[in-house]
């Protein structure tokens, strides 16, 4: 074969590379800016970059995706239409029937979300995260990539940490990716204290996360905050959205934003 052949045919596959990453890039933009996101989400991308994180993560429109504990469904409005034609997306919720009241109410409002959009969310799977099943209802090896966003300090709080991500573990694929989001404590603490307050040393977590069969391939300051003191009387729910101190020096804690956050990019092994 000529050299001139072989650049052609380098630049032909350079070309259509680029072409598909445009794609993925504007079918990620358009996701983020979906009419059916809420006005008060949408509010808080300024904070939490959706894009540029789950850039970050590598993510492509054909992955099949779990994200982990959704909340009311901040990111799943996200996830959702962007997987909706080429991919799968599987939601671990708390279920209806957890026994902590707030966490099964937490199930049911997300649940409503879904069900006031049924467009949007019509190929969505919904699995609970029973507290001792840690997603034995998901196959071993069947997804692309898990994503958890600052779920980790409750794990520690709660216990099941560890084998939460052994289970992460087990049902991603070899070279699957794990993306996870954490409020961050100032290294050296003690991840049991700083836990109480939402916030984890970010080199106990890498660590803790590779002992499970995952190696690091990345760290980004995405979703760093510097103006987060980490000291605040209620932790990190002193802070926006929780405002757990209502109108208590609500107008410092507002211009302090939400929490500083590591993210962190792993694969599986």
């Amino acid at each position: 074969m000529s050299l001139t052949r072989i650049l052609i045919i380098a630049y032909a596959l350079f070309s259509l590379l680029t072409l598909n990453a445009y794609a993925d890039g504007h079918r990620l933009s358009s996701a983020v800016n979906d009419a059916s996101r809420s006005a008060d989400n949408k509010a808080r991308d300024v904070y939490r970059h959706p894009k540029e994180t789950l850039q970050f993560f590598q993510i492509k429109p054909s992955m099949k995706v779990l994200e982990i504990l959704p909340g009311r469904g901040w990111y799943t409005e996200i996830l959702a239409p962007y997987l909706a034609d080429k991919g799968h997306l599987t939601v671990a919720s708390f279920g209806p029937n957890h026994p902590t009241k707030y966490l099964a109410n937490l199930h049911n409002d997300f649940v409503k979300m879904m069900t006031a959009n049924p467009n949007t969310y019509a190929k969505v799977d919904v699995v609970s995260i029973k507290e001792d099943s840690y997603l034995q209802s998901i196959p071993d090896t069947s997804l692309d990539m898990i994503l958890t966003f600052r779920n980790s300090h409750n794990w520690i709080r709660y216990g099941g940490i560890t084998e939460r991500y052994v289970a992460f573990n087990r049902v991603l694929k070899s070279g699957g990716i794990l993306g996870v989001v954490q409020h961050r404590a100032a290294d050296g603490g003690d991840h049991k204290v700083t836990a109480e307050k939402g916030y984890i040393p970010e080199s106990y977590l890498i660590r803790l996360i590779e002992d499970q069969g995952f190696e690091l391939m990345g760290t980004s300051e995405i979703n760093s905050n510097p103006k987060d003191t980490r000291d605040h009387p209620e932790g990190v729910w002193t802070l926006p959205p929780s405002y757990r101190l209502k109108n208590i020096d609500k107008e410092k804690y507002t211009a302090i934003g939400e929490s500083d956050r590591m993210t962190l990019r792993f694969v599986k092994k």
